[in-house]
C-alpha cells in the first residue's frame, strides 16, 4: 500500500501514527511546501517571547520519520491530483503513485486590498516557522510595529514582539479584540490586560491604504510604522480538491471517516470541514487538537481500520502574558456568569446540556465542564448548581462516574 499525504504539519503527523497502528509496512510518502520538519506551529510566538528554542519547538523527535518508514519530501509543493490515475504531479514536474491519499494542506494568509500595501517595504505574514525567522530579522529596539487584526494570530505576534520593539499597534474592523472566541466583556479583559502592557488598539477601524511607512485608517487616524504585520485571517487550501471536482464549501467537505467525496482521498486539518457535534453541522475547526483527531482517524481508515470523530467540538486555550483564556462550544442558551475583575466564566445552556463555556484565569476543572460538552451530557444526570461554583466528579451522577472512570482504566 503506498500512503502520500500532502502536508507536514499536525494532522499529517497524527495520520502517520494512524497509519502505522493498522499498518505497519505500507510505504508512506510525505510531502511538504515548508523546509522544516513538522513543528509546534503555535510556539512561534513563544519563540520570539524567548519562552522556548528552536531546537524545542520539534513537534515530535527527530527520529519520527524515520522510525516510522517515511519518505519526507520536504520543500517541494504538489500542483494537482490526478484522481483517475492516481498521482499527484510536483512543481518540478515529477509525479509520486498513491493508493489512499491525505490532503493536509492547511491554511494561508488572507490579505485583503489594500492601496499602497504592495510599496511596503518591510511587511510580513505571522503563520509559519520561516514568518518567524523573517520577522525576527527585521524585530529591534527602536522599531514601531503595526499589526493590522486583533484575532489568535495578530495578538499571539503581538505577545511574541511586544518586549522587543519600541511599540505595538493593533488595528481591527472588529469592535472588539478576539471577536471569533470572545464575547464583549470578556474581548474587554483580556484587552485591558495587553493596554497595561503598552499595546494600543484602534478596533471598529479598518488601514484604507499606505504611504510608505504610514498607515491611513478609514476613520481618517494616520500612524506610522517600521514593520507591518498583517495578520487579518486566513484562507483554507482547497485548491488541490476543488480542482478535481471535489466538496469544496469553504473548507473541503470530509465525512466523520475524514474521507472526502472522490474514493481513496481524505482531508484532515485546517483546509477540511468536519462535524462540529457542538453546532450540528459540519464546518473548520481551527485547532491543533481538532487537527490531531482528524488527522489520527484519517489515517486508521485509509490503512483499513475503522475509526469515526463525531464528537470534535470548537476549543481554544490561549494566553497572553498574565492573562489566560479557554473557550469551548458556542454561545448559544440561557448563560450563567460569574465575573469578577480578575476572573471570568460563563457558562451556556442549551436544549438541557452544557453548549459552551469561556473562562478567564478561571481554570478550576475546566475539563470536567469540556467533557460536560463533548458527552452530550443531559444536565439532569449531574448537579449542575455544584458544577456552577466548583467542578467535581461528585457532581455526577454514580452510574456516570463508574462510566467515566471505567473510560479512564
Amino acid at each position: 500500500m503506498k500512503y502520500v499525504l500532502i502536508g507536514n504539519s499536525t494532522a499529517a503527523v497524527a495520520c502517520i501514527e494512524g497509519i502505522r497502528s493498522v499498518d505497519s509496512q505500507g510505504e508512506i510518502t510525505v510531502i511538504s511546501s515548508e523546509k522544516h520538519a513538522a513543528y509546534g506551529r503555535p510556539l512561534i510566538s513563544y519563540y520570539l517571547l524567548g519562552r522556548i528554542k528552536k531546537e524545542n519547538m520539534d513537534y515530535r523527535p527527530a527520529d519520527f520519520y524515520a522510525k516510522n518508514g517515511v519518505d519526507l519530501m520536504l520543500g517541494k509543493t504538489v500542483t494537482a491530483i490526478d484522481s483517475k490515475n492516481k498521482t499527484v504531479t510536483l512543481d518540478d514536474g515529477g509525479t509520486v503513485p498513491y493508493d489512499k491519499l491525505l490532503v493536509a494542506t492547511g491554511s494561508r494568509p488572507f490579505v485583503p486590498p489594500m492601496q499602497g500595501l504592495e510599496d511596503v517595504k518591510n511587511k510580513y505574514s505571522f503563520m509559519t516557522y520561516d514568518d518567524m525567522l523573517a520577522l525576527e530579522a527585521a524585530l529591534s529596539p527602536d522599531k514601531n510595529v503595526l499589526v493590522i487584526g486583533a484575532g489568535l494570530i495578530g495578538l499571539k505576534c503581538v505577545e511574541g514582539i511586544l518586549q522587543r520593539v519600541k511599540s505595538v499597534t493593533v488595528v481591527d474592523m472588529a469592535n472588539r479584540i478576539l471577536p471569533s472566541i470572545l464575547d464583549e466583556d470578556g474581548a474587554k479583559m483580556v484587552q485591558k490586560g495587553l493596554e497595561q502592557k503598552g499595546v494600543k488598539f484602534y478596533l471598529n477601524d479598518s488601514a484604507s491604504s499606505f504611504n510608505n511607512n504610514t498607515a491611513y485608517l478609514k476613520s481618517g487616524k494616520e500612524i506610522a510604522f517600521d514593520i507591518l504585520v498583517v495578520a487579518v485571517g486566513v484562507r483554507p487550501n482547497v485548491e488541490l480538491i476543488k480542482d478535481i471536482g471535489g466538496a469544496v464549501n469553504r473548507g473541503i467537505i470530509v465525512d466523520e471517516r475524514m474521507q472526502t467525496y472522490i474514493p481513496d482521498i481524505y482531508s484532515a486539518g485546517d483546509c477540511a470541514e468536519g462535524y462540529d457535534s457542538t453546532a450540528k453541522q459540519n464546518r473548520i475547526l481551527a485547532i491543533l487538537p481538532n487537527a490531531y483527531f482528524q488527522g489520527k482517524t484519517a489515517g486508521i481508515n485509509m490503512a483499513g481500520g475503522d475509526s469515526s470523530l463525531t464528537n470534535a467540538i470548537p476549543m481554544n486555550a490561549i494566553g497572553f502574558f498574565d492573562t489566560h483564556v479557554l473557550t469551548a462550544g458556542i454561545y448559544e442558551g440561557e448563560c450563567y456568569a460569574d465575573v469578577s475583575e480578575d476572573k471570568y466564566r460563563k457558562l451556556f445552556v442549551k436544549d438541557g446540556k452544557l453548549a459552551g463555556f469561556i473562562l478567564i484565569n478561571d481554570f478550576l476543572r475546566a475539563g470536567i465542564y469540556t467533557s460536560l460538552i463533548r458527552g452530550a451530557v443531559p444536565l439532569e444526570e449531574v448537579d449542575f448548581e455544584t458544577l456552577k461554583q466548583a467542578p467535581e466528579l461528585m457532581a455526577f451522577s454514580k452510574n456516570v462516574r463508574l462510566n467515566k472512570l471505567a473510560k479512564k482504566v
